[in-house]
């Protein structure tokens, strides 16, 4: 493919800010445009973010049915490659059943759709379809996380035991629905699920761990709080885990946990040693050995040594910090090279294919139904399902 990829995106108009984050990690490497949006379910507020990215007036839509139907009909030298929807939860599903309709791939934020029923159908259609879906688990996309999981799959620290995994923020600790935005549709059932907190930031940690470590949750015992009067969603929880292989877990999340930023942390144990990585130090991965002194690997282009999917998704040199937008990026870069193997009618290296999918988004909507039911229930462990 000797061109660009041409995106089209659904909201993440003016003041969004994953909206933005999106357009920045999609262009980081040179590979996708942003060709077409609908970028608001305000029409004025659609063309004026339309106009801002300078977009050409009959390629900016105020709704999205509009634009899926008008971009499909157009010839293959215009046509859009793909759809990225980075509206509220409860306005996933639809968009993207459209998307893979029309014959577009599709890019959406976590979590994947409103329900665990409407993740099953997603995941029906993106099979029938044929077509590629990312899903953007952010945190998958840093190169030590990386590295982290392929140390685990090669047997490094042994058969896995045990999994920590917290992420505290600190940005709900008061009552600001009123006066934020995203505050405001996140703690609001009707837009964003069944869950506040687990929904929103647990399904990054169950994510996380189940990704490094390469098992997947078996049981669960939750307890969901509401901290801040008033609210309808957990602002607060913690979750036992027991994956697959016996090995146990606990995974924590809070936005009550005043002063707290982004301490998305993880820890897992093996029968040789462990790993431990904070996503605030993105760089850095804790080697820990049972018989010899802790190792700290780092980050850096050009440490061959490490694994080749970190390398993969490495841009600079040792000691040039990689954070949150180019975590985003490689995910894009991934997804888009995959994209472009396909158009070619080549095979992608398994680096390239290493993204978060539609059965990441099932999985992270079955967390939340689980950890829900689990809350509530006076048995408390319970079967993981789907």
């Amino acid at each position: 493919m000797n061109r660009k990829l041409r995106m089209g995106m659904i909201g993440g108009g003016k003041n969004a800010f994953i909206g933005a984050v999106h357009r920045i990690a999609a262009n980081m490497d040179g590979l996708i445009t942003l060709s077409a949006a609908a970028l608001s379910s305000d029409p004025q507020r659609a063309l004026e973010s339309g106009r801002e990215l300078f977009l050409p007036d009959d390629r900016i839509y105020t709704d999205y049915k509009t634009m899926l139907e008008t971009e499909a009909a157009k010839p293959a030298d215009q046509r859009l490659d793909f759809i990225v929807i980075v509206t509220p939860n409860h306005v996933h599903f639809e968009p993207a059943m459209l998307a893979l309709e029309k014959g577009f791939h599709v890019a959406i934020d976590k979590p994947i759709t409103f329900t665990l029923d409407e993740a099953k159908q997603l995941q029906a259609k993106v099979e029938a379809t044929g077509l590629k879906l990312l899903l953007t688990h952010t945190y998958t996309g840093y190169p030590m996380v990386k590295q982290a999981r392929a140390m685990v799959k090669a047997g490094a620290l042994g058969q896995i035991r045990k999994v920590y995994v917290e992420y505290p923020q600190g940005w709900l600790s008061t009552a600001g629905e009123k006066d934020n935005q995203q505050a405001a549709w996140r703690t609001d059932p009707s837009k964003s699920g069944k869950a506040g907190c687990m929904g929103d930031i647990g399904t990054h940690a169950a994510n996380l761990a189940e990704y490094i470590s390469g098992l997947q949750i078996d049981k669960l015992c939750a307890d969901l709080n509401i901290v801040v009067p008033g609210r309808r969603l957990d602002d607060d929880g913690a979750v036992l885990l027991k994956f697959n292989n016996g090995a146990s877990g606990v995974l924590t999340a809070s936005q009550i946990a005043a002063g707290e930023e982004n301490a998305l942390n993880i820890r897992v144990y093996g029968e040789k040693g462990g790993l431990e990585w904070h996503q605030m130090e993105p760089n850095t991965l804790l080697v820990k050995w049972l018989d010899k002194p802790t190792e700290i690997y780092r980050a850096g282009a050009g440490y061959h040594f490490q694994s080749p999917f970190m390398y993969k998704n490495t841009r600079t040199p040792g000691g040039h910090p990689e954070g949150y937008l180019e975590a985003f990026g490689n995910l894009y870069r991934n997804f888009a090279h995959h994209l472009m193997a396909i158009a070619d009618g080549t095979t992608p290296s398994p680096e390239t294919l290493d993204y978060p999918s539609v059965a990441d988004g099932v999985r992270g909507m079955a967390f939340i139904d689980n950890v829900v039911k689990s809350s509530a229930s006076e048995q408390k462990w319970t079967k993981f399902e789907i």
